[in-house]
């Protein structure tokens, strides 16, 4: 049997006005077919289970295996899946050096039931987020933080695999860990620094050599430390964005942001920056995710132009995403983003374009957003936002070209309904 193989994804997260941050989000992956956390048939990740037709089947891009956690559609198996009914386990942890601050329950409110409800707003009500907290105190482990040497960067073994191996003994009289899809681990805040000096939060997602509980490994656990505080006033309102940003992990993408920060992205996606405003997903995400239809996809994989009208991805319904294979491994996509759903940040609507790597990965820049104003400062009042890709959507009038691919996308107009009208043209 192929062994299953440790990695580890690192990098800072929280955009310009905390640069000096470095935040690090752990991830394990393994062979196909690694364990679940439900006691049913096995069901891979995002979109793999459904039909993809021939026509898409150029812009399903795919990585090599050296690639941890791929951009690739689909998504291999071994992450939990993200569509339908998917239940969360929710644990609030603390321990004798870093006794709970008051209730348990405040700490589950804390991300409750806002990250449900950030979940169906993304994914249209594809995703139907199930958090279970069967256990409703602290969970005191049995030894002190200390103990479990727990840093940023700490690998799985020892340190988690003990702290996972003493959460499952703690909970198991009152868990039937075959109940989940996934488990939340929220650590008292007062456990290890500040999230502004190091973010320990982490997740292990595919990981089927994890200690067992009730016959089923603990294979996909997002870990969450101290508080997203900025001092802004904003954290009560958005602060519970940390816990989507590594469930996302556990349901197979990638971090986007690099050792540079935000600089890559921005904060067009939630797995770039997770701080301060609220911020949604890229298209490209939602349909390797399963959230978007083939049918609201266009795959413009053959020479010559083609016409897409594109609804903005804070709208359910029609079309959203054009998408250019350059390559197996590569291509662009286009999408509109304005302001409304999970998007209320966007200070500059418009056409985002961005090219994808399903060969660059997790933490090393997977996705580069294109700017249509570089150098601009960008325009959002946001400091905790990378600033710069703020305005990067391409407006009515305005032409990216990539001169050494031939590739030429025009904004032609906005339609009454606020879709916008773009012509792709490639060699």
């Amino acid at each position: 049997m192929q062994q299953p193989t440790w990695r580890r994804i690192s990098s800072a997260r929280r955009g310009v006005a905390l640069a000096a941050v470095t935040a690090l989000t752990l991830a394990v992956t393994t062979s196909a077919g690694a364990g679940r956390l439900m006691d049913e048939a096995p069901s891979s990740a995002g979109p793999a289970s459904l039909a993809r037709g021939d026509t898409h089947g150029p812009c399903m891009i795919s990585g090599t295996l050296g690639v941890q956690m791929s951009e690739g559609v689909p998504t291999p198996p071994g992450y939990a899946r993200a569509t339908g009914a998917v239940r969360a386990l929710n644990l609030m942890v603390d321990f004798s050096d870093a006794p709970g601050q008051g209730r348990a329950m405040d700490r589950l409110a804390e991300f409750f039931p806002q990250t449900e409800e950030w979940f169906r707003t993304s994914s249209y009500g594809r995703l139907e987020y199930r958090p279970g907290s069967p256990i409703r105190h602290w969970l005191r482990m049995p030894r002190t933080f200390a103990d479990y040497g727990i840093e940023r960067g700490a690998p799985f073994d020892p340190g988690y695999r003990e702290l996972v191996e003493d959460i499952v003994e703690a909970a198991d009289p009152d868990v039937d860990f075959r109940e989940y899809d996934l488990v939340n681990v929220l650590v008292t805040p007062n456990a290890g620094p500040s999230a502004l000096d190091t973010v320990l939060s982490v997740t292990f997602a595919g990981n089927h050599e994890a200690p067992v509980a009730d016959g089923v490994p603990v294979a996909n656990t997002s870990f969450v430390y101290s508080r997203q505080d900025d001092g802004s006033g904003t954290y009560h309102e958005t602060g519970y964005r940390v816990l989507p940003h590594e469930n996302g992990h556990v349901f197979g993408l990638p971090d986007l942001y690099t050792q540079e920060g935000g600089g890559a992205v921005g904060h067009w996606d939630i797995m770039s920056e997770d701080w301060g405003a609220n911020n949604d997903l890229l298209a490209w995400h939602k349909w390797k995710l399963g959230w978007l239809d083939d049918e609201q996809v266009g795959c413009a994989a053959r020479p010559g132009t083609s016409e897409h009208t594109l609804t903005p991805l804070s709208r359910a319904g029609g079309m959203k995403l054009a998408f250019v294979p350059l390559s197996e491994r590569t291509g662009y996509a286009v999408e509109v983003r304005t302001p409304g759903g999970n998007d209320e940040e966007v200070c500059k609507p418009g056409v985002l374009i961005y090219r994808v790597d399903a060969d660059v990965d997790t933490g090393h820049g997977p996705v580069q957003v294109v700017d249509s104003r570089a150098d601009s400062g960008g325009c959002t009042l946001r400091p905790n936002v990378h600033a710069e890709l703020s305005d990067a959507p391409y407006g009515p009038g305005e032409t990216f070209s990539d001169g050494r691919t031939g590739l030429r996308v025009t904004v032609r107009d906005v339609t009454d309904e606020g879709d916008y009208r773009v012509t792709v043209t490639r060699q």
